[in-house]
């Protein structure tokens, strides 16, 4: 029996068939465990992600690190520049499962979508590489295994190593050597473990979900009018039991909201209502969206709550401050990451790097796309070509060189030109 059987029960194959139904199932089967709120809704990995700012804090990260190329990058050496050159390392065996195929049922995108939801309601993600001998080479990784990371357990040893153990279906652990695992961590406090953002934002998420089920309820069972409903003499078990269904029936509802409740027998309403207003439910929804954010600091705007205060142009530098605040640390993270546990010392002294390329945030933008290529193919910075390639579109005769601004030349001596040719000397 080999690993993939050994820790999943019926093979490698068998375990990615039934990992594969969609975003949905990925985040319950990586729910687990619970803390109940001072609110008193009991907090998990799932019900969680039934507040709708979780879900989208989640997805608004998730998706930011998934939607952009992962790319295996190289140096070298420019014969025209003391600076070095830098290029895709698309001969590296690495580039294709990162950038395209991780392993035989997953996307770059579905894969690094899954990664980033690991790490953030997990703490960590892993991730098994699995190696094959490819001729004198040895050992290659040949593809790229998410685990789920309830079934790990890390424990630090005296040595500072790491043991890596992975629950089977059997329930049995079985040890994988470190070198085979990509651990990704979220914000730590001891190194070895990601911070548990369910448990820290516990109550922030408690009183969202308490917020949403009393206003709920107050739909499903709210009386129009609500109070207390009297009448003369006393009323038997079964007067009382038809006299309160016939009130629900009636009375409760939201289709029955604004309706005339008409009585008998000298009866008497005596109304008690408190409406969403007077119990602030509105403003504390609101205020639990903005508490949940700053969990997962991700900016409001971007979980699809703005105030009135906001203008187009304050919202641009919202998206930017989520570019560079939220998104970029996550990039570095698993850059680093991924730099340290998929490439060896050899090959990052020999100038392979891996990148997260976040100029794929401008997809979309087509003003700040053109403007963004334009600025750059007009300085100089970029050939015209390059821009092409960009765009995916094909070379062009003649445009490889890049532009040089007339007011960015050098003359014989090598010394800079402004343009001006004033008291030229002929």
């Amino acid at each position: 029996m080999n690993f993939w059987q050994r820790i999943t029960g019926g093979g490698r194959k068998a375990a990615a068939a039934a990992g594969n139904d969609g975003l949905t199932d990925i985040l319950v089967r990586i729910l687990g465990g619970g803390a109940r709120s001072k609110s008193g809704a009991m907090i998990t990995r799932e019900n969680a992600l039934r507040v709708s700012a979780v879900l989208a804090c989640a997805r608004v990260i998730s998706e930011g690190v998934a939607q952009v190329p992962f790319k295996v990058m190289r140096t070298g050496r420019s014969p025209v520049s003391v600076y070095p050159t830098r290029s895709d390392a698309e001969d590296h065996p690495l580039f294709d499962l990162l950038y395209r195929q991780p392993n035989d049922w997953q996307t770059s995108f579905e894969f690094r979508e899954t990664m980033v939801l690991h790490a953030l309601f997990a703490g960590s993600a892993y991730v098994y590489k699995n190696r094959v001998s490819v001729g004198s080479r040895g050992p290659q990784i040949a593809e790229l295994i998410l685990l789920d990371p309830s079934r790990v357990t890390v424990t630090p040893n005296e040595d500072w190593s790491l043991t890596y153990k992975v629950r089977g279906r059997n329930g049995e652990p079985q040890p994988i050597p470190q070198a085979d695992i990509w651990h990704i961590r979220g914000p730590s406090w001891d190194g070895v473990l990601g911070m548990d953002v369910l448990n820290l934002a516990r109550e922030a998420i408690g009183l969202s979900l308490a917020a949403e089920e009393s206003q709920a309820t107050l739909h499903d069972k709210g009386v129009r009018p609500s109070g207390v409903y009297t009448v003369e003499g006393s009323l038997s078990p079964d007067e009382h039991r038809k006299l309160k269904a016939w009130i629900e029936r009636e009375g409760a509802g939201a289709q029955n909201a604004g309706s005339v409740m008409l009585l008998d027998r000298s009866a008497k309403f005596q109304s008690l209502a408190m409406t969403g207003v007077d119990a602030q439910h509105l403003e504390t929804r609101r205020f639990q969206i903005e508490e949940v954010c700053r969990f997962f600091r991700v900016m409001p705007i971007m979980a699809g709550y703005s105030d009135k205060t906001a203008t187009y142009a304050s919202a641009e530098q919202m998206f930017l401050a989520h570019v560079v605040h939220c998104l970029m640390p996550w990039y570095e993270r698993i850059q680093q990451s991924a730099e340290v546990h998929l490439l060896t010392r050899e090959e990052r002294r020999a100038g392979y790097y891996i990148k997260l390329v976040e100029a794929g945030l401008l997809r979309g933008a087509m003003k700040d796309t053109a403007e963004y290529l334009g600025r750059l193919t007009q300085g100089g910075t970029m050939a015209r070509n390059e821009a092409r390639a960009k765009l995916d579109l094909n070379p062009l005769a003649g445009l490889d060189e890049p532009l040089t601004p007339t007011n960015m030349t050098t003359d014989p001596t090598g010394a800079p030109s402004t343009g001006d040719t004033t008291g030229a000397q002929p």
